[in-house]
């Protein structure tokens, strides 16, 4: 018998050895993927939360609202502030909102999944038990002074019973008094828009909020919302 003949049957037996510890080696591998799979935290689930757009009066509140009504989220409006020289797309108003510190809070509920304007005072008088994703807008302070003014002249109010550099004094300080309190709820995350860079760059400021709202919005129609004619009083 040729040595050829006698090797045969132990190199199939080792060669049979060898499989069966890389199969016993790969299963081991799947079983230690599996494991550490299920070991995991499981990635946090978004949960539904109630787009709030804020800011100062005179900051682009409107305009936000009626952008992010043509990207796909459907505002909390009652119609009744409508349209006028001053803002002459609508307000996008709520006038519920305005009682929020009186305790009327019960219509947040369904505003879950929705957008709705909560002027920056009322911020803290939200209900805790909700998720919110704040778009706060911002805009110099000198031009929002300077709108506000020109709005409470053509309704025939005195635009300087307080001076700009008291006014200026108040408005920062209450701009400060809310970034802080944002800054300290766990159910609050907030993206600052600045007026101006809408106005001048609208496709980039979109892509920000689009991330920010989730990634399923109409950024092109958003886009085409922002109108630089409305921006008509400039530091």
């Amino acid at each position: 018998m040729r040595d050829g003949a006698l090797r045969a049957p132990y190199d199939q037996q080792a060669t049979g050895r060898a499989e069966l510890i890389l199969a016993t080696l790969r299963s081991f591998r799947r079983m230690s993927i599996l494991r550490r799979i299920l070991g995991r935290r499981p990635a946090p689930v978004s949960r539904p939360f109630v787009t709030v757009v804020s800011g100062l009066p005179r900051s682009g509140t409107s305009m936000m609202m009626k952008m992010l009504d043509a990207g796909g989220i459907a505002p909390i409006i009652d119609n009744i502030r409508t349209a006028d020289e001053d803002n002459p797309k609508g307000y996008y108003e709520f006038e519920r909102v305005k009682a929020l510190d009186k305790g009327d809070t019960a219509w947040v509920a369904d505003a879950v999944g929705k957008s709705v304007k909560v002027i920056s005072a009322l911020l803290r008088y939200l209900p805790a038990e909700f998720e919110y994703r704040v778009v706060f807008m911002r805009r110099r302070l000198e031009e929002s002074i300077e709108s506000q003014k020109k709005m409470l002249a053509r309704r025939g109010e005195d635009p300087d019973k307080v001076s700009d550099d008291e006014v200026l004094n108040l408005l920062r300080k209450h701009l400060d008094m809310v970034d802080r309190w944002l800054a300290r709820q766990p159910n609050v995350r907030t993206l600052d828009v600045q007026y101006h860079e809408m106005i001048a760059h609208p496709a980039e400021g979109v892509a920000r909020l689009n991330a920010f709202l989730g990634g399923d919005l109409d950024t092109a129609a958003m886009a085409q919302v922002v109108d630089e004619t409305l921006y008509r009083n400039r530091a």
